[in-house]
């Protein structure tokens, strides 16, 4: 994960992008909607139902947020913050705007690996000002065996591959993540596609965010997770790709695009009383 992230810097200098793997693959999705990140890629997504008079969200990782790695157990909620964010055009060959966060709403490693920024621009802004409409976040647990493509913006790259079931726990450095998504080894993610939007490709809705990949074989170190049964059994797969699931991230979003961790239905982590004084 950091050694993948960091090396995405070293490697970017050099790297030609790549946009799209197959022609069938290009047809149904594109790069409308992603960002690029200074350290890795995300996207504008929007709950079904928000208004697009609301400040957009971008979501991305907790692990990439511009503080550094939140500690396992930590919460951010509603912290400052002025980052900025490349948006693509549809075909992935530039940027149309930059986008300007006003604050991190929500971000965490603990259950899952999410940061979400509310930006100063609105949705509606964003369609009139670049002709780009934000990409739907889907409110319904993703289905095993369904295709889907991670699009990072960080690469400018999309890589295609099917839904391989789903983690009980997934451990990596002591973080631990749950109900997590295993893609098939399609997907060969590296450093920077980090935070890229897992899309569906059958409805073009976002069913989760990209995040790690086991690389050497180790068990649950950093940058090599582990799965964890419902038992306890550990098993190693190396060279397999993960994600987090979003679905229930509509339901702790209010219309005013704000977090509140009490909306019935809102399960996602709540923070600690030091993260709320810090």
């Amino acid at each position: 994960m950091i050694r993948r992230l960091l090396g995405a810097l070293a490697v970017a200098a050099t790297a030609t992008a790549v946009l799209g793997t197959t022609p069938a693959q290009a047809a149904t999705t594109t790069f409308a909607g992603t960002v690029a990140l200074s350290n890795c890629s995300g996207s504008v997504v929007k709950p079904a139902g928000t208004p697009d008079t609301a400040p957009a969200i971008v979501m991305s990782n907790g692990h990439c947020l511009e503080s550094g790695m939140p500690r396992p157990g930590q919460v951010i909620v509603n912290r400052a913050s002025s980052r900025s964010f490349s948006l693509l055009s549809a075909d992935g060959r530039r940027s149309v705007g930059t986008l300007r966060a006003k604050k991190i709403v929500y971000g965490t490693m603990t259950d899952t690996d999410v940061s979400l920024y509310q930006v100063s621009t609105t949705y509606a802004q964003i369609k009139q000002q670049y002709g780009i409409t934000a990409l739907e976040l889907s409110n319904a647990h993703p289905t095993d065996g369904v295709r889907m493509d991670v699009v990072s913006g960080y690469w400018k790259q999309i890589y295609s591959c099917t839904v391989n079931g789903f983690v009980h726990e997934l451990r990596e450095n002591g973080w631990v993540w749950k109900d997590s998504i295993r893609y098939t080894p399609d997907c060969q993610t590296i450093g920077g596609t980090s935070g890229s939007p897992i899309i569906e490709t059958s409805t073009g809705k976002v069913i989760g965010v990209n995040n790690t990949r086991n690389e050497d074989g180790q068990r649950c170190t950093l940058n090599n997770p582990c799965e964890v049964d419902e038992s306890g059994n550990v098993t190693v797969h190396q060279d397999t790709p993960y994600g987090q699931e979003t679905y229930g991230i509509p339901a702790c979003l209010t219309a005013a695009s704000e977090i509140d961790l009490a909306k019935p239905g809102c399960s996602l982590p709540k923070p600690l009383a030091a993260d709320i004084a810090a």
